[in-house]
């Protein structure tokens, strides 16, 4: 048996700063191979592995030079619907409205009002209560299960606001404008 050694390939933009800082800003095209419009392949200036001009060039296409969705979109390889969907962000947004957004929930939905204020009165009614009871505790209250680190997020967003909102020389608490 005879073995050959053979040169190890790079990952692909592995010594590319550009790469680099565009997947940092979540702005790196997954598939810069599948962009076909004339001005990415012919000039280096369009870097089609940049998701953010890739999508503003797209529009300049239509809005600038008047071609149609289809032909725009079939030359992006993009939907229809994902032209509209950038044309709303950009619109709404600006050239920030075309970065991706950050996927999941966006803030503490499961943590109402209703069961921070439980939160608050559960904690100041025990001397040692931990995270984890409290929310086994929301669980049996509202039938909704919390992380106790969520929960104890929450009670800590709440003191932060409320100490935002007192008055000078009030003490915490005594200027709350929930009910």
């Amino acid at each position: 048996m005879m073995v050959t050694p053979m040169a190890r390939r790079r990952s692909e933009g592995a010594a590319d700063p550009k790469v680099a800082a565009l997947r940092a800003a979540g702005a790196l095209h997954p598939h810069p191979e599948a962009v076909h419009d004339d001005a990415f392949v012919r000039y280096p200036f369009f870097d089609p592995r940049d998701r953010v001009q890739v999508k503003y060039e797209m529009l300049r296409r239509h809005r600038v030079d008047g071609r149609p969705v289809t032909e725009i979109a079939a030359s992006f390889s993009l939907s229809r619907q994902a032209f509209y969907e950038a044309l709303t962000a950009f619109t709404t947004g600006g050239l920030p409205g075309l970065l991706p957004k950050r996927p999941g929930p966006q803030r503490a939905h499961k943590c109402t009002d209703a069961i921070v204020d439980f939160a608050e009165r559960w904690q100041a009614d025990g001397d040692e209560r931990s995270a984890e009871r409290l929310a086994a505790a929301v669980q049996q209250q509202f039938h909704v299960t919390i992380h106790p680190r969520s929960l104890q997020r929450a009670l800590d967003r709440r003191k932060k606001n409320d100490a935002g909102l007192r008055h000078a020389g009030e003490p915490a608490g005594q200027c709350r404008l929930r009910p």
